[in-house]
């Protein structure tokens, strides 16, 4: 899709939207979460990841948008799930999820010419700890993350706070996937990386959009892509997590465009394998 908004380029090419054009996120954003959290109850062991994104293709009909997901490069599932040791992008179809599996739900729509973009894990069945200490690290790297964006900062404060705080826990951050800019397209300018070093990189202005997206393995953080040229996975078959938001920047601050209505984002999980809550 074709950008069609005339507003301010920056030097480095992104886009600089108007209060106006934040409504339009909104109303998107709140469509891809209501979803991720609407599926929760149909996580379960022997559900198949097949199952899950054609209840939410019909969801995102449902509700009045279009997959950004369907026909995207050749792509043909309203969603992305990634299992256990697969990084991103991972193609649903007939695996059968296990007691113990963790995966992340990744949801992009359309509302209106606009893209609400976001991801979150989701357990099958009892979450094993370290499982569930890698779940929380990627949670909060995500959240510190977010809270280092406001007008002046830099993108390279954002992948800072994500790198350092990872690190801390010896775990390790993804660097071959990254997040975007995003809008009225999928993706645009800037990427947003969640490693680097303070003051480095674009610096923030209100009206850009983008999203958040740290990828943590429990091991090393080289991936490969599988022979599909989509899934990729951990090199050395480490648990890998992922929790994604859709932001813009606010004359004071940030503004979470894909904030769970319903409180589930952190993180969809049963610890005694009993109904899917919220620990948030």
């Amino acid at each position: 899709m074709n950008d069609q908004h005339n507003g301010r380029l920056t030097r480095e090419g992104i886009r600089i939207h108007d209060a106006a054009e934040f409504d339009g996120m909104r109303r998107a954003g709140r469509i891809a979460a209501e979803i991720l959290d609407e599926i929760a109850p149909h996580v379960f062991p022997g559900q198949t990841t097949g199952e899950i994104d054609r209840i939410i293709t019909a969801m995102v009909a449902a509700k009045g948008a279009v997959s950004a997901t369907i026909g995207y490069k050749g792509y043909q599932h309203g969603s992305c799930i990634s299992i256990n040791h697969v990084v991103c992008h991972g193609i649903p179809g007939p695996k059968v999820l296990k007691d113990g599996d963790i995966l992340n739900i990744d949801v992009t729509v359309i509302l209106n010419g606009w893209f609400g973009d976001t991801s979150r894990m989701y357990v099958a069945g009892k979450l094993p700890r370290k499982a569930e200490r890698l779940i929380e690290v990627t949670h909060d790297a995500l959240m510190l993350g977010i809270e280092a964006v406001r007008p002046g900062a830099t993108f390279g404060d954002i992948g800072h706070a994500i790198q350092s705080y990872v690190e801390s826990h010896r775990m390790s951050v993804v660097r071959d996937f990254c997040g975007h800019g995003l809008g009225r397209v999928f993706h645009a300018p800037p990427n947003v990386l969640h490693y680097g070093r303070p003051g480095t990189g674009p610096v923030l202005e209100e009206g850009m959009f983008f999203t958040i997206e740290p990828m943590v393995n429990l091991g090393r953080p080289e991936t490969k892509t599988l022979s599909d040229e989509w899934t990729a996975v951990t090199r050395d078959k480490s648990l890998s997590a992922q929790f994604e938001h859709s932001v813009g920047v606010t004359a004071t601050g940030v503004e979470i465009f894909t904030l769970s209505p319903a409180g589930l984002f952190h993180p969809t999980y049963a610890r005694d394998a009993a109904t899917p809550h919220s620990t948030a």
